[in-house]
C-alpha cells in the first residue's frame, strides 16, 4: 500500500468535514500542489482537528513505515563525518586524550600505589602459573611457565607505557587457554600441521582484525548492545572452567605419583583452597587484629595460602613423598626442548593454512575484544571516581599489536583480565574531601559543605611495577622458585579462583531463590508478576553456561566465543517475546551504560512504563537481587 496516497485520502476526508467540527478555526493556507486539478477551498482547521490529524498520522506512520532507504544512502550516513563508521574517529579522540593525561600519569607515586602493585602482582602471576601448568600438559610442552610469564610481563609493560587506560591489567586467560588447548589437539591429532605456525598466523590475523575494529569505532556500535545476560553467563563459564581445571590437575597428579602422594595432593589442594577462602574474609573479623592486618590478610589470602602449602610438603615424613611440581626452565629458552629461541618461522606454513588460520583468528578477536572491553569498562565505573579522559579504540589497536607480537614470538597472548582489572581499581581507592557550595535562594549566602568521597589514583606506576615484577620471573633464579610449587597447590588455586568468581555472580543469588520457600522470598517491585519468570531466566542462564562448557569439551571448542556473542541478539530480539518487559527490566540491564533495553524502548516510543520507572519513583534501584535486598 502506498503510504503517500493513504495520507492524502485521510487528510482530504477530514478537510471536507471541517464545518461540522466545533472549535475556533485557525488560519491555514492551502496551496494546490497539482495545477491540473481544481483548487480545493481553503477551510479553517480547528485545534481539535489539528491534534486529531497529528495523532492519526503518527499511527499511520507506525503502521505503514516509510520505504527503506537504499544501501548507498545508508552507507553514506554511516561513513560520513561523525557517523558510526567514520574511519579513525575514536582513534583521533584517544590520541588526543593520551597526550592530555600521559605526563600526569607518571607524576603520582605513593605508598598506596606501591602496595597496589604488590597486590596485583600476586593476583596476576598466581593464576598465570596455574594456567601455565595446564597448558604445558595439554599443548605437548609447547607452552609452559616461561611462556606465560614472558607474555604477561611483556604485554603488561607495553600497556602500562602506551595504553590510554593503564588501570586495565593483562594476562593469559582461562577461555583462551581452553581455545589454545583444543586448537593444539586439532593441529596435532587431526590435521598434522605445526601448531605454533598455525597459532602465529591466527594471532597475526587477529592483530589486523583488532585494527579494523579500532579504525571503524567498534566500541560505539557493539558494546552498547551487550547486557548482563551474556556477561553473567560468561562469568559463570569462567567459574566452571576453573573448577574443571582443578579436577584435571588432580587427575594428572593421580597418574604421575604414588597413591600416598596423591592422597596428600588432595589434602594440599583442599587446604590451599579453604585457607585462602578463610583469609579472604579477614575484613569481617573486627575487632580481631588491627584493620591494616585484616586488610593485608584479605588482599594476600591466596599468596599466603600458596606459600604455606609449598612449604608443608618439605617438613618431616612428607619430604619423602614423591611430588609433582610445576615444570620450569633452567635458562631463558622455550619449554619445548625442540625449540631454542622465542621466534616462529610462520612463513613456512602452507599457503592454504595461512588462509584457514583466519577462522581461529576471528574467534580469538571476538574473545579478546569482548573480554578486554568489559575489563576496561568495569575498572573505570563511576564508583571508582575516574576523572582523566579514557578511551577504547586505541587500546584495542594496541591489543592487536601485542597479540601479533606474541604470535611471532611463539608465546600465548595476553588480554584484559577479570577480576584483576577491577581489583586493581579497588586497591587504589582512597578518600578525598570535596567542597560543595550551595547558595541560599532567600538570603543569597553561600554555604560550604565538605563531604568525603572515594577516588582511585589514576597513574601508570602500579601496572608497570607489577608487570616488571612478573617479567623478572623469566630469569633462572626466579624460575627455580616457581619450580618449587606442587601441582596440587595449583589445583587449590583453581578452586579458589572459581569460588571468588562465582560468589559475585548475580546468577548465584538468583539461584538461591529457586531453593527458597515462596513465603521467605523478598517482595518484588510493582509490575513484576512473580518469581516464575525470574526463575526461568536464571535457569536459562545456567543451562546456556552448561551448553557452552560442554562445547569446550568437544571438537567444536574453538568456536565457543561465537556462541557467547550470539547470546547478545538472542537477548534483544527473542527473549522479549517470551518474558514480559517488567521481568526483564528487573533482572537485566546494559553492561556498559545505565538503564535497560526495555527502558530505552519505552523512551523511544515516548512512554514511561515498566518497573524501572516505578522503582525510581519509590527511591529504589532496579538491579539484580543480592543477599535478599535490592541493591
Amino acid at each position: 500500500m502506498d503510504i503517500s496516497s493513504t495520507s492524502i485520502t485521510v487528510s482530504v476526508s477530514r478537510n471536507s468535514s471541517n464545518s461540522a467540527l466545533p472549535g475556533k478555526p485557525t488560519e491555514e493556507t492551502n496551496s494546490n500542489p497539482n495545477p491540473n486539478h481544481a483548487s480545493l477551498p481553503v477551510v479553517g482547521i480547528t485545534t481539535f482537528e489539528k491534534d486529531f490529524q497529528t495523532c492519526t498520522e503518527a499511527k499511520c506512520s507506525a503502521t505503514f513505515p516509510a520505504a527503506r532507504r537504499s544501501f548507498k544512502s545508508r552507507s553514506k550516513e554511516l561513513f560520513r563525518s561523525g557517523g558510526k563508521l567514520q574511519a579513525f574517529r575514536l582513534l583521533k579522540q584517544d590520541i588526543s586524550n593520551i597526550r592530555e593525561r600521559y605526563v600526569s600519569d607518571w607524576k603520582l607515586f605513593n605508598q598506596l600505589v606501591f602496595a597496589s602493585a604488590v597486590y596485583v602482582f600476586f593476583m596476576n602471576i598466581l593464576p598465570g602459573i596455574t594456567f601455565a601448568g595446564d597448558l604445558y600438559a595439554l599443548t605437548g610442552m609447547t607452552w609452559g611457565t616461561i611462556e606465560v610469564v614472558f607474555s604477561t610481563g611483556l604485554c603488561g609493560i607495553i600497556f602500562s607505557l602506551f595504553s590510554i587506560q593503564p588501570l586495565t591489567i593483562l594476562g593469559v586467560t582461562g577461555p583462551f587457554s581452553v581455545l589454545a588447548e583444543n586448537l593444539y589437539e586439532l593441529c596435532h591429532e587431526s590435521f598434522h600441521v605445526d601448531f605454533l605456525q598455525v597459532m602465529a598466523w591466527s594471532l597475526i590475523h587477529a592483530g589486523w582484525m583488532h585494527y579494523l575494529l579500532a579504525i571503524f569505532n567498534a566500541h560505539d556500535w557493539t558494546m552498547q548492545y551487550v547486557t548482563n545476560f551474556s556477561g553473567d553467563i560468561f562469568s559463570l563459564l569462567n567459574s566452571i572452567i576453573y573448577f574443571h581445571k582443578a579436577a584435571q590437575e588432580l587427575q594428572r597428579n593421580h597418574a604421575a605419583v604414588s597413591f600416598a602422594s596423591f592422597l596428600y595432593s588432595i589434602i594440599g589442594a583442599v587446604g590451599t583452597f579453604l585457607l585462602a577462602v578463610f583469609l579472604s574474609t579477614a575484613n569481617s573479623w573486627k575487632p580481631l587484629f588491627h584493620r591494616y592486618i585484616r586488610m593485608g590478610l584479605t588482599e594476600y589470602a591466596a599468596a599466603i595460602s600458596i606459600i604455606l602449602f609449598i612449604g608443608i610438603p618439605h617438613i618431616g615424613e612428607l619430604a619423602d613423598l614423591d611430588k609433582q611440581t610445576l615444570a620450569v626452565q633452567t635458562s631463558f629458552r622455550p619449554s619445548d626442548p625442540a625449540r631454542t629461541h622465542f621466534f616462529v618461522k610462520f612463513w613456512e606454513l602452507p599457503v592454504e593454512w595461512i588462509f584457514l588460520s583466519i577462522i581461529p583468528g576471528a574467534i580469538i578477536t571476538i574473545l579478546f575484544y569482548f573480554d578486554h572491553e568489559i575489563s576496561s569498562i568495569i575498572c573505570t565505573l563511576d564508583r571508582y571516581g575516574t576523572k582523566k579522559p579514557g578511551g577504547f579504540a586505541w587500546d584495542i589497536a594496541l591489543l592487536g599489536t601485542t597479540t601479533a607480537i606474541c604470535g611471532i614470538l611463539g608465546i600465548p597472548p595476553a588480554n584484559g583480565l577479570l577480576p584483576q582489572a577491577p581489583l586493581h581499581s579497588e586497591s587504589l581507592l582512597h578518600v578525598v574531601k570535596v567542597e560543595y557550595i550551595t547558595i541560599d535562594e532567600i538570603t543569597g549566602e553561600q554555604e560550604v559543605e565538605i563531604k568525603q568521597k572515594q577516588e582511585v589514583y589514576e597513574q601508570r606506576w602500579s601496572p608497570f611495577l607489577q608487570a616488571a615484577g612478573i617479567l623478572i620471573f623469566i630469569s633462572r633464579p626466579f624460575q627455580h622458585i616457581l619450580g618449587l610449587t606442587p601441582t596440587s597447590v595449583l589445583a587449590g588455586l583453581f578452586l579458589f579462583m572459581g569460588e571468588q568468581s562465582l560468589t559475585v555472580n548475580p546468577i548465584l543469588y538468583r539461584f538461591s531463590y529457586i531453593l527458597t520457600p515462596p513465603s521467605e522470598l523478598p517482595p518484588l517491585p510493582n509490575g513484576v508478576k512473580g518469581y516464575l519468570g525470574i526463575h526461568a531466566y536464571t535457569i536459562l542462564q545456567i543451562v546456556m553456561a552448561g551448553i557452552i562448557f560442554y562445547v569446550t569439551l568437544t571438537i567444536a571448542a574453538p568456536a565457543f566465543p561465537v556462541i557467547i556473542i550470539g547470546l547478545v541478539p538472542v537477548r534483544l530480539l527473542v527473549m522479549n517475546r517470551i518474558w514480559d518487559k517488567e521481568t526483564l527490566s528487573f533482572v537485566d540491564e546494559w553492561a556498559c551504560k545505565d538503564g535497560t533495553p526495555e527502558d530505552d524502548e519505552d523512551k523511544k516510543n515516548g512512554r514511561i512504563e515498566g518497573p524501572k520507572a516505578r522503582i525510581e519513583e519509590n527511591g529504589k534501584r532496579n538491579q539484580a537481587v543480592q543477599g535478599g535486598e535490592l541493591v
